[in-house]
């Protein structure tokens, strides 16, 4: 169950691909693999506790995956101390409750809370953070790349690192080998699963890259997870992977990607971060569209 829940960050449902995005999270940081595995831990042991329903959501891990991103959200803009330890935790459960109120809210609409809850709890920490010394008195240095390394030129290097960093900050990884193992992890899970996630990572690098984004902030990922995140979602997961829904998830993807600078920027200003904003709003809205449009189909 804990497994599966680390796997549902991306839709799987596979204990092995669970394991091996664990051992990616380990090799960016062992802070980001035990912080993670807190959360995950936390989140679905709450939902046990409270009696979710064991068969359709606690076993498959649809209650571990927002708490595997907490953990890994706030060890990353918090730093590695006991009171992160402990926000974990409650951000954890907290973030459980959300995905069951989430849940109920959207089921009449067909759509679930996707990474909502991680969104939801690691802006209002950090945003609230400042607030509390023994919170923020030791915070993480969290400034874009492009801040140290401005310019628009772009490299191969910015491209081929880009390219696994954008799969890898679905985890908030900017190690371009920690993105290449959570795509092994993708294609054990399914080779078309690994060839969606790969396309849509360079769809929303190139999309910065088109829009004129910094060529530090595109080699670091950071304008492909999201749109990783839509491409997946919107291409054999939530909808049936046909001509049209490529193009559909196509679309999914470059929009995620345009969203990722307005969130941020939106964000920055009361000192929050883009997280998975634009996949979760940009998601939102093609599910709910899908109706109209005779073909697409839910699957």
């Amino acid at each position: 169950m804990i497994l599966r829940g680390i796997a549902q960050v991306v839709f799987q449902p596979n204990p092995w691909v669970g394991l091996v995005f664990l051992a990616a999270l380990f090799a960016g940081g062992w802070q980001f693999g035990v912080f993670g595995l807190l959360g995950a831990v936390t989140a679905t042991l709450t939902a046990y506790l409270l009696g979710a329903a064991r068969s359709e959501r606690v076993v498959p891990g649809l209650e571990g995956f927002s708490g595997t991103l907490i953990g890994v959200g706030l060890v990353l803009y918090l730093d590695t101390r006991w009171m992160t330890a402990l926000l974990v935790i409650f951000g954890a459960v907290v973030g459980s409750v959300l995905t069951s109120a989430l849940d109920v809210l959207l089921k009449p609409y067909r759509l679930s809370g996707l990474t909502a809850p991680f969104c939801v709890v690691t802006t209002v920490v950090v945003v609230g953070g400042t607030a509390f010394g023994r919170v923020w008195a030791e915070h993480a240095g969290t400034a874009p790349p492009s801040t140290a390394a401005p310019g628009l030129g772009m490299s191969w290097t910015h491209l081929w690192q880009g390219t696994f960093n954008g799969i890898g900050q679905i985890f908030l990884q900017n190690q371009w080998y920690a993105g290449l193992i959570f795509l092994a992890g993708l294609v054990l899970a399914g080779w078309r699963v690994g060839l969606v996630a790969l396309a849509s990572s360079v769809v929303g690098l190139l999309t910065g890259w088109l829009l004129g984004a910094q060529a530090a902030d595109l080699g670091a990922g950071l304008y492909g997870y999201n749109s990783v995140l839509t491409g997946v979602a919107l291409f054999g997961t939530f909808v049936v992977a046909t001509p049209a829904s490529a193009v559909y998830a196509l679309t999914g993807a470059v929009t995620a990607a345009g969203f990722t600078a307005g969130i941020g920027e939106l964000f920055a200003v009361v000192g929050g971060h883009t997280l998975t904003w634009p996949f979760v709003l940009v998601t939102w809205t093609f599910l709910a569209a899908v109706p109209m449009f005779s073909r697409i189909a839910r699957t």
